[in-house]
């Protein structure tokens, strides 16, 4: 029966598809709107993909489990005596024929399967609801690898635990692209990791490589794995490099100009680079003495003093070592943006700008999509052009770790949040900032705080 079952499910699942391949093809027995049929497919459409994205994920974690009961059921009918690693080899040969993928690509996926079968219910679950992806799961399974039991299931309950608090309001880990939630996790990760992120760093710099991978039509991959800053300082170093070179008379990309500077830089003195026609244009690429990076880092200040090793935040990447932030450059790339245009009467001051990147920058004004205004509460969301709205990603902000002697010196209505008597405990508000004169709100004086004197008074003595 089990086998006859089985087949009967995957052809109910056959012909469901069936079904929903003639509602996009609009050839269903009703059209989805009588009124408006074309404005009903386009929107039906977008219902079937977010039910199939649903069905993927509950499909993706039935996988997983049928992989691991597949493992489970080959280990126990191995030979005796089999080495443990030829066990694993071979089901990971089984699972990769049946799944049509290399073995690599089959290890990978044992390894996660394994983790979500063994480690992380929660993440299975959810898989399994649908209401995370595959992706997801992945990283969630990656960030918790290196993790003891107890570190793992944290991690797991900070983004899946029902009861675990969060903003109202905020979208959920799959509600956001897989890779947005990849770095939530691996900021969680360092910030809670039992060893510190100094000690790591130092460890996995012994790690630092460069790989070669070939591609079609002629064309490879070189890529480094360095340390953060060294790979984002490079990065920007490129990005000024090629941005110096673009004007009306170059007809390179700026994505061709920043190739063409990576190759001049590493297979030539750099001193002169190649134009696309293979011509040399004579400019001087010797790299500076000391090149630093441009970025935006956020340090807590008690670690950019060198009084905690607390990590720091760097733009674009995540958490870093506070001794590596001490060393950079900040710089923004974003652009302002006004919210209210100005040629509709919009001002320019903080409470009308904001910072998106590039690219969605140029999103919000060559396509339908519209961001929502923020409010008090809650960060800019976004509309789409069919009218769905899309929660925006909250920042996992922790409030910096004060030093007992800090605190003790702190006035206690300035002291951050703690509990006592099983009750969390807000501290009063700082008072309000006056404004410069003429009273813009978007225009404060910000005189040194309470906590600020304080601090100063702790660190340096005096006044």
């Amino acid at each position: 029966m089990g086998g006859e079952a089985v087949a009967r499910a995957f052809a109910d699942i056959r012909a469901a598809l069936a079904v929903l391949n003639a509602e996009v093809d609009g050839c269903g027995s009703e059209p989805f709107s009588a009124a408006d049929p074309l404005a009903g497919l386009a929107e039906g459409s977008l219902d079937i993909l977010a039910g199939a994205a649903a069905v993927e994920a509950g499909v993706a974690g039935l996988k997983a489990r049928a992989a691991m009961k597949y493992a489970g059921t080959a280990h126990a009918l191995a030979p005796p005596g089999m080495p443990v690693q030829a066990q694993e080899m071979a089901v990971a040969a089984e699972i990769g024929c049946v799944l049509a993928i290399g073995p690599r690509a089959a290890s990978a996926f044992l390894a996660v399967s394994h983790a979500l079968t063994s480690t992380l219910p929660l993440t299975l679950a959810a898989l399994q609801a649908g209401t995370i992806s595959w992706q997801h799961a992945r990283g969630m399974a990656d960030e918790a690898a290196t993790l003891d039991a107890a570190g793992a299931a944290a991690l797991e309950a900070h983004f899946l635990d029902p009861d675990t608090p969060r903003p109202a309001g905020a979208a959920t880990i799959g509600e956001m692209p897989a890779y947005r939630f990849r770095h939530k996790a691996r900021t969680w990760r360092e910030r809670h990791h039992p060893e510190s992120l100094e000690k790591r760093h130092t460890k996995a710099v012994a790690d630092r490589r460069v790989e070669y991978s070939p591609d079609q039509d002629g064309m490879a991959w070189l890529s480094a794995y360095l340390p953060a800053h060294q790979a984002m300082a490079g990065w920007n170093r490129l990005n000024a490099l090629a941005r110096g070179m673009q004007g009306p008379h170059e007809a390179r990309t700026l994505t061709q100009l920043r190739a063409d500077h990576f190759a001049s830089a590493i297979l030539t003195s750099g001193t002169s680079t190649s134009s696309g026609d293979g011509a040399e244009t004579g400019t001087d690429l010797t790299p500076s003495s000391r090149i630093r990076a441009q970025v935006l880092v956020t340090v807590p200040v008690l670690a950019l003093m060198g009084v905690t090793d607390e990590p720091a935040m760097l733009d674009g990447y995540g958490p870093i070592p506070a001794s590596m932030a001490r060393d950079l450059n900040p710089s923004l790339d974003n652009e302002a943006d006004h919210l209210l245009a100005w040629h509709h009467g919009g001002t320019t001051g903080i409470s009308n700008l904001g910072e998106p990147c590039p690219k969605h920058h140029k999103l919000r004004h060559t396509t339908g999509w519209t961001p929502t205004p923020a409010t008090k509460n809650q960060p800019p969301d976004w509309t789409s052009p069919t009218g769905r709205h899309y929660k925006s990603e909250h920042q996992d902000w922790e409030p910096p770790h004060w030093p007992q002697p800090v605190l003790s010196a702190m006035p206690a209505h300035l002291k951050p949040r703690e509990r006592r008597n099983g009750q969390e405990h807000q501290p009063k508000p700082y008072p309000p900032m006056p404004a410069e004169p003429g009273g813009h709100a978007d225009y404060l004086y910000i005189p040194r705080s309470p906590g600020e004197e304080s601090l100063h008074r702790f660190l340096y003595g005096g006044s």
